[in-house]
């Protein structure tokens, strides 16, 4: 039963990374509730995760022409600040504390999207927006 529980949470997570939303979204919390994993364990099951599922995502956004290059650099550089600072931060945090800010973060970015009013271009469809 197990490997069926991999095989859903591998591809609805692997979807999710594909559309650039974030595959942790669904990885993390399955890990944790399915898996009783601490919330460190399952984030860096995640990191490592995203890696293979990024480049797929990558060449697939890059075929289509979806990628601003002149963005790339900055956002890198402090992203990585970012990553290293944010990895400091979990690995010294206790497991439910990191885990309810997880929880509140996946929340609060819902119920932005959810609340969120779209910007419609002038003479534009959304379905042309979105091609």
């Amino acid at each position: 039963m197990a490997w069926l529980l991999h095989i859903i949470i591998g591809l609805i997570s692997g979807i999710i990374s594909g559309m650039g939303i974030g595959g942790g979204t669904v990885l993390i919390p399955a890990l944790s509730i399915f898996f009783k994993m601490e919330q460190q364990t399952a984030q860096n099951i995640n990191l490592l995760y995203f890696i293979p599922t990024a480049i797929i995502a990558i060449s697939t956004h890059a075929k289509q022409g979806n990628i601003e290059k002149k963005q790339l650099s900055p956002l890198i550089l402090l992203g990585l600040a970012g990553a290293a600072a944010g990895s400091l931060i979990a690995v010294n945090m206790n497991a439910p504390l990191l885990r309810k800010l997880f929880g509140f973060f996946l929340l609060a970015m819902g119920a932005y999207e959810f609340f969120r009013k779209e910007k419609k271009s002038e003479g534009s469809s959304l379905h042309e927006s979105v091609q």
